[in-house]
């Protein structure tokens, strides 16, 4: 494992499990001290023992909450003294038709996928220009394109997409780069129910993905580091499909 990130320091959210567990153990085995930031205290212990040095701290927050996202950067620069790669990994979903779900649903999506976002990077921001560093947020094919059933968590992360977007053109000239990676399938702890409740429907996914599989979460966590790194140092406001495939179509049935 190469030490790109030697001397640097990186929060995440969502960092208990899934792809945010992931990507700790990712920039921490490359030489990162690293902040895991989640609403679960528990489960970011058990990430944290597994990397079995002192090179982190763990920082419960509810990203929703401004309060909490401040105190996490800030006692992630008193422990650390700097701040050089943001995470916004945290998020949620939620599966059904449009008429059937509530207003309830579709402002507590906002609130993770997009407030979240906004909160951690307004609060990081300067400690950010300080390093020149990188944010990397996590969005999905379906902040890409448009999905049956997925409404609200299609306009949560199409918002997330944008706002990469936006902010790469804003923050290139304070020498901050921000990207997004874009999943598809992934078995992180929070679908794996799902598909287990529901193995046709993972099926179904599966056949849309021309490699024939889902993704590992270490598989997302190597390119969320790969666009962090100096190896991207002219990689700006890119939304990177980590998909299998699945946004190469055109979305007509096959022809063969």
């Amino acid at each position: 494992m190469v030490s790109r990130f030697e001397g640097k320091v990186v929060i995440v959210t969502g960092a208990g499990s899934g792809i945010g567990a992931a990507t700790v153990r990712r920039f921490h085995a490359e030489g990162a001290s690293v902040v895991l930031c989640g609403r679960r205290e528990a489960k970011l212990v058990q990430v944290g023992a597994s990397l079995g040095t002192n090179r982190y701290i763990i920082q419960p927050a509810d990203v929703t909450i401004v309060e909490h996202v401040e105190r996490l950067v800030a006692e992630a620069t008193r422990r650390f003294g700097r701040i050089d790669v943001l995470v916004n990994n945290a998020g949620a979903g939620t599966v059904g038709e449009f008429q059937g779900l509530s207003s309830e649903q579709w402002h507590n999506m906002f609130a993770v996928n997009v407030d979240g976002v906004f909160n951690l990077t307004r609060a990081a921001l300067p400690r950010l220009i300080e390093t020149k560093g990188a944010i990397v947020n996590v969005s999905s094919v379906s902040g890409l394109g448009g999905d049956r059933g997925l409404s609200f968590y299609n306009a949560t992360k199409g918002a997330v997409s944008n706002l990469t977007r936006s902010l790469a053109i804003e923050l290139a000239v304070k020498g901050v780069r921000v990207n997004a990676v874009c999943p598809s399938v992934t078995f992180t702890d929070m679908n794996m129910p799902i598909f287990e409740r529901v193995p046709e429907l993972l099926d179904r996914l599966v056949e849309r993905i021309p490699m024939a599989r889902g993704a590992q979460p270490e598989e997302i966590a190597s390119v969320i580091a790969f666009l962090a790194s100096a190896d991207a140092s002219f990689v700006n406001g890119v939304n990177l499909p980590v998909d299998g495939g699945v946004s190469a179509s055109s979305g007509q049935a096959n022809f063969m």
